[in-house]
């Protein structure tokens, strides 16, 4: 199958794959223990949980979204060469 038939190249998986990783660092950001009936645990409201980790996952959902988005463009010998096949 030709390379110019899919709908993403090489560097939109790039792109996918670290937002991806960036959302998954933010989901790891937000748990902690949780509290139990018995004790409380004032952890479950560190900014690290409330604040960072919703931003980290945010960043990485806005570079997934970038990756879908971006475009390569062609080279030139490449447009060239399509150009002389289809006369």
């Amino acid at each position: 199958m030709d390379k110019r038939n899919y709908a993403f190249g090489r560097t939109n998986f790039i792109m996918l794959a670290i937002g991806m990783c960036i959302v998954i660092i933010g989901f790891i950001l937000m748990g902690c223990a949780p509290s139990t009936t018995d004790h409380f645990n004032p952890e479950v409201f560190a900014a690290v949980h409330i604040k960072v980790a919703p931003v980290v996952c945010f960043v990485g959902y806005i570079f997934m979204i970038a990756g879908v988005i971006y475009h390569q463009k062609e080279n030139a010998e490449t447009s060239d060469t399509t150009e002389a096949t289809k006369e």
